[in-house]
């Protein structure tokens, strides 16, 4: 979390993490072009290096698209997402190094301009074989490139977070356009079966990891209604159901997932979605008394939703009552940032 917007502050953490990925997309192309230059002899090194930047790229590009779904099966693969807009951005420069080596190697020795020779050297898009794939290519870049100029939080705020969302949601149609620029294009002359083989099982594992995250989704309980106090609320069951300084998640017949807290002998309940980029709270824990987002590390008090100062970011609360050990929640929410008293639990067994 951060007060104000800077240049990006790179910690020992992060240096490390870095400095690891660009030697894994160094060695790979060093060992993909080796490796070409025995197996297709006949190949130029250059090539051999657009090749390898591009299948680089869209290899990375299947590691960004399973960090999320993978985070959501299981808490062990939170810390990925820690250094996702990293590992994204990464992916985007060696696309980016692979489309300015193919249209300077194919379009930039003309008598034309090499992006107008990109578009007008080939517009038989009524042709299955002979479809213009590079501008596939293209255009998936150009979505790239927006997500990685806007990956930073300053764009999250100005350009509020529904906005931000859609637009880095459009990774899912930039993938859609490389596996096509691949299939239209280097699959339909390699007689090798190395990538289409390659791009199938990834796109394979890419799909059963979110069919997967999406079932787990649709797994989270309904809690039953129940009347009090003239209201509806609902039975989140049995007080040690809700693991200590963690949550358990629960769907109200209608409305937004609630994260149900047990922290310092009480109950609490805040929305599920953090306000940074609607990370899942009730999968995080509570460390140093906040409920700390797994996504992000962004912070929240149980008793009243607010970020401890000097953040600002606040989540709405919902109020809890505790009966015959059974937890009860008002499903109606209150205003983010609204301090609500934690409902004891009998006897203060984990106070």
């Amino acid at each position: 979390m951060s007060t104000s917007y800077r240049a990006v502050q790179w910690n020992r953490h992060k240096r490390f993490y870095d400095a690891v990925l660009v030697g894994c997309v160094a060695l790979y192309l060093v060992a993909f072009v080796l490796i070409g230059k025995t197996v297709a002899g006949g190949m130029s090194d250059e090539i051999l290096l657009i090749r390898g930047l591009g299948s680089c790229a869209i290899l990375m590009l299947h590691l960004v698209l399973c960090i999320g779904p993978l985070a959501r099966l299981s808490s062990r693969f939170a810390p990925l997402l820690y250094n996702r807009r990293h590992f994204g951005v990464t992916s985007f420069v060696v696309g980016l190094a692979h489309g300015g080596l193919m249209l300077v190697w194919y379009h930039g020795f003309g008598d034309v301009s090499p992006l107008v020779s990109l578009f007008a050297s080939n517009t038989r898009y009524d042709s299955l074989t002979a479809f213009p794939f590079e501008t596939l290519g293209f255009v998936a870049l150009v979505i790239l490139f927006l997500m990685a100029a806007t990956s930073h939080d300053f764009w999250l705020v100005n350009l509020a977070p529904p906005v931000w969302k859609a637009l880095h949601m459009l990774v899912y149609l930039a993938y859609g356009l490389l596996v096509m620029h691949v299939v239209l294009g280097v699959i339909q002359t390699e007689r090798s079966l190395l990538y289409p083989v390659a791009l199938g099982v990834g796109a394979v594992i890419v799909v059963t990891l979110h069919l997967a995250a999406g079932l787990a989704e649709r797994r989270v309980p309904v809690a039953a209604p129940v009347d009090r106090d003239g209201g509806s609320w609902i039975d989140v069951g049995d007080v040690d159901r809700i693991p200590m300084d963690a949550a358990t998640v629960v769907s109200p017949p209608d409305g937004e997932r609630i994260a149900v807290y047990r922290h310092e002998g009480g109950i609490s309940a805040i929305s599920n979605v953090c306000a940074h980029q609607n990370g899942p709270l009730g999968e995080g824990r509570i460390v140093d008394g906040c409920v700390t987002c797994p996504w992000h590390g962004y912070q929240y008090r149980p008793g009243d939703g607010t970020s401890p100062p000097p953040f600002t970011e606040k989540v709405p609360t919902y109020r809890v009552h505790v009966e015959k050990g059974r937890v009860l929640v008002d499903p109606d929410p209150l205003a983010p940032g609204t301090a609500v008293d934690p409902a004891r639990v009998e006897g203060g067994a984990d106070a």
